[in-house]
C-alpha cells in the first residue's frame, strides 16, 4: 500500500472536516451501525482520515466478548469502508449513488480495539472505474497500526 505524501499538490481540493450530521447526511446507515464519528481530512477523490470513538457503550460488546470486549474485526473493516464511501461520494462518478461494500483483500489485524480507544482511519483512493473503486485503508490507535485492508466498492444507482 501506498503511503499517504506529506506534501500536499496544489491541484489538491481540501475539503472541510465533517461532522456526525454532515456524515449521515451522505451514509444510510444509523444507530446502531454508523461506525464513523468524524472525518477530520479529506481530500476530494484522494484521501481522507476520520475517526469513531469505541466506547463500552456499543452493542456488540455485550456479546464479545463480555468481561473482555474487543471490537469484532468485521466492524472494523465496517469502519473502513464507511469512511471509504464517504470520500467516494466527493467525486463526479459518485454523486447520487450508493456506495457498497464490494471486497476486501490483504486484510490485517495487527492489534486489539478495546473500549476507550479512538480508532484513526484514513482511506486512499488507488483506483476508480465505475461502477468500482479501490482504497488502501489503515486504521490506528494511539499511533499503533491496528487493521490494513484493501477495500473494493462498487457504486450502485439508488432506487
Amino acid at each position: 500500500m501506498t503511503e499517504p505524501r506529506s506534501e500536499q499538490n496544489t491541484e489538491d481540493i481540501l475539503l472541510p472536516p465533517k461532522r456526525i450530521r454532515e456524515i449521515m447526511d451522505t451514509l444510510p446507515h444509523r444507530y446502531p451501525f454508523i461506525l464513523v464519528d468524524r472525518v477530520t481530512e479529506l481530500i476530494q477523490g484522494k484521501r481522507i482520515k476520520g475517526y469513531k470513538n469505541v466506547t463500552i457503550n456499543e452493542p456488540f460488546f455485550q456479546g464479545h466478548f463480555p468481561g473482555d470486549p474487543i471490537m469484532p474485526g468485521v466492524l472494523q473493516l465496517e469502519a473502513l469502508a464507511q469512511l471509504g464511501v464517504l470520500l467516494l461520494s466527493t467525486v463526479p462518478q459518485g454523486q447520487g449513488k450508493l456506495a457498497v461494500f464490494a471486497g476486501m483483500e490483504n486484510v490485517r489485524f495487527r492489534r486489539m480495539v478495546v473500549p476507550g480507544d479512538r480508532f484513526d482511519m484514513e482511506c486512499i483512493l488507488n483506483k476508480l472505474r465505475p461502477p468500482i473503486g479501490k482504497m488502501s485503508c489503515k486504521a490506528y490507535v494511539d499511533g499503533e497500526l491496528a487493521i490494513e485492508a484493501e477495500i473494493t466498492c462498487s457504486l450502485l444507482t439508488r432506487e
